[in-house]
């Protein structure tokens, strides 16, 4: 008798679990983490921020970095990249990638969002202090093609911002600081179309360091 009480009850439970857990199609999930560097830079600028994604219970999996020749045109590196978001959600069997670039990083994820198709694969785009619209620094390292376009009226920059600066679905976020040494105007970095955040004065290479910075883009893709 009191074995045949225990099977009734285990069995019970087993049924009531059944109804309240959600079935792996419904189970929430998050898109895979992109991360895109800038200028002078590689991958592994992002090494604070992968850290504090992954003790916020990302896994390696959902974290994907990446270098590229940051000397190239812009429009290359945006070939480039349309290529690892197919690796990657070939990779993980996701849908759409979240999108979070540093500087003139920005360029070529914008590109590839309003050239390349990118609007179909990606859900969230988050520009941290991106050269957006230019900056009159790149003066003095316009011998790159990369830092050429980056300079303040470049016909790059002209083509990238004709007409929707947020085209697509895709949910747009800037963040930009009032005093970056390194994109000048500061407004520069904000887009029209995007949730524009500043973030008070912060220095340019500290912009995806920043604890703050962080959590405000962490908050953003959730």
């Amino acid at each position: 008798m009191r074995r045949f009480v225990r099977t009734v009850l285990v069995a019970a439970l087993v049924v009531a679990a059944s109804l309240v857990a959600p079935s792996p199609a419904h189970a929430a999930t998050r898109n895979p983490v992109i991360f895109v560097h800038g200028l002078s830079s590689s991958a592994s600028t992002w090494n604070t921020w992968i850290g504090k994604f992954k003790a916020d219970g990302y896994t390696s999996s959902e974290l994907h970095t990446w270098s590229y020749d940051w000397k190239q045109s812009n429009a290359t590196t945006a070939t480039q990249l349309k290529t690892k978001v197919q690796e990657v959600l070939a990779a993980t069997g996701a849908a759409k990638v979240d999108l979070v670039a540093h500087s003139m990083g920005a360029l070529s994820s914008r590109w590839y969002l309003k050239y390349g198709g990118g609007t179909s694969a990606v859900d969230d785009f988050v520009s941290v202090a991106g050269v957006n619209h230019g900056t009159d620094v790149a003066v003095f390292c316009a011998f790159y093609t990369s830092c050429k376009e980056m300079v303040l009226g470049s016909s790059f920059l002209k083509t990238l911002n004709s007409g929707d600066e947020t085209p697509g679905s895709v949910d747009y976020a800037t963040l930009w600081s009032t005093c970056d040494a390194l994109i000048n105007p500061d407004e520069s970095a904000k887009l029209d179309g995007a949730v524009n955040t500043s973030v008070g004065c912060k220095g340019h290479t500290d912009m995806n360091d920043d604890s703050g910075n962080y959590t405000k883009v962490r908050d953003f893709i959730a």
